[in-house]
């Protein structure tokens, strides 16, 4: 399906919405969830919490439908929700940190990874790709918040440089800025894969 259909689909099913014909959200969510749901994967590395936010940004919509101006495009009004979404997360996370399984314990010189069986196979165990696209992952989760969403938005849900700044809130040319400076910080963190 093109753009400019899928645009003319959304804003139609958008003003349904507003009218009150609640399954357009059904229509909504079948052309968008795969991509927002992607998009969460990438920006938070958590298929769960991702899954939880994609849902959420849905049930956002549905609220603010009628704030939906029907000029701007609702991919871009769509991932700035689901995008507030992620960072109210991040914040959340940083208030609530996990305890790792590779900490020592105070009393033993075990750590907790140590006393938990695990029926998942070790690193040493998975295929040189798992390894590679892990790195690849984790070098993405540890950019700045700003530089790992523009890598999102453009790299992996091929978001044109103008579109991700307005989901971003930014200028094309901030969003370029991101772009270079995170592949440069990639390139150095996973030369080793290279």
């Amino acid at each position: 399906m093109d753009t400019a259909n899928t645009e003319a689909l959304d804003r139609a099913d958008m003003a349904r919405l507003v009218g009150g014909h609640d399954a357009a959200l059904n229509d909504l969510m079948d052309r968008h969830a795969p991509a927002v749901f992607r998009f969460l994967c990438r920006m938070l590395g958590n298929e769960d919490d991702a899954n939880d936010l994609a849902q959420d940004t849905f049930v956002r919509v549905y609220r603010a439908r009628e704030s939906y101006k029907p000029d701007q495009k609702f991919s871009t009004w769509l991932f700035t929700i689901a995008g507030n979404l992620a960072r109210n997360q991040f914040r959340w996370r940083s208030r609530h940190p996990n305890v790792s399984l590779d900490a020592e314990s105070e009393t033993t010189e075990q750590t907790l990874g140590d006393t938990l069986q695990s029926g998942i196979a070790t690193p040493h165990q998975a295929t040189v790709a798992t390894e590679r696209a892990e790195a690849v992952r984790a070098a993405v989760q540890n950019l700045p918040d700003d530089m790992r969403e523009a890598i999102v938005l453009c790299e992996w849900e091929e978001m044109a440089v103008v579109e991700a700044a307005a989901v971003l809130q930014s200028t094309p040319k901030a969003v370029e800025s991101r772009l270079y400076r995170a592949r440069n910080l990639l390139r150095e963190r996973l030369k080793a894969w290279l």
